[in-house]
């Protein structure tokens, strides 16, 4: 048996200060979509901005829901409505961001796992790799493929 390993890359920095002003703006909308989370049950809100490739950008923000597994991530709210309203458009890049107890999550929250499943369903439907920016008030963390998040992923068989 051959032992083999997996290289991630990624990009960290401190601040927005040396970002694209798109990216910026992903940022603080994704910000915006966490305030608008439904999380009464985990106080976790969160929220994401997705760029298309059209130029628009849509956000979405976690829904929980008592029966548990009926919530909706804040990522996949995003994905689905932005496939649903330009089904034909790429994802260029998506934002995340969570509030917890008021506040900005100070390092960045990544998604989970069903998320990075559908962020690289995504990808894959659209054969156009999308962007992942992590934002924590202390640090921002960016991968160029979601792949670097799901490097073993459920697919189709054959």
């Amino acid at each position: 048996m051959k032992k083999n390993k997996i290289e991630i890359d990624f990009y960290e920095a401190a601040s927005t200060e040396n970002m694209e002003s798109i990216e910026v703006r992903l940022i603080n909308k994704a910000k915006s979509a966490a305030r608008k989370a439904y999380a009464p049950y985990s106080g976790f809100s969160v929220g994401a901005a997705v760029l298309l490739e059209n130029g628009e950008i849509i956000t979405g923000s976690n829904q929980e829901n008592a029966a548990y597994p009926s919530g909706v991530c804040a990522e996949r709210t995003a994905l689905y409505y932005a496939g649903s309203t330009f089904p034909d458009v790429p994802v260029k890049t998506m934002a995340i961001t969570a509030l917890y107890q008021d506040e900005f999550v100070r390092l960045p929250v990544t998604p989970c796992g069903t998320c990075r499943q559908v962020i690289l369903e995504t990808q894959r439907r659209y054969n156009s790799r999308i962007r992942i920016i992590m934002f924590g008030e202390e640090l921002i963390r960016v991968v160029d493929d979601v792949i670097c998040l799901l490097p073993f992923p459920f697919d189709k068989v054959g």
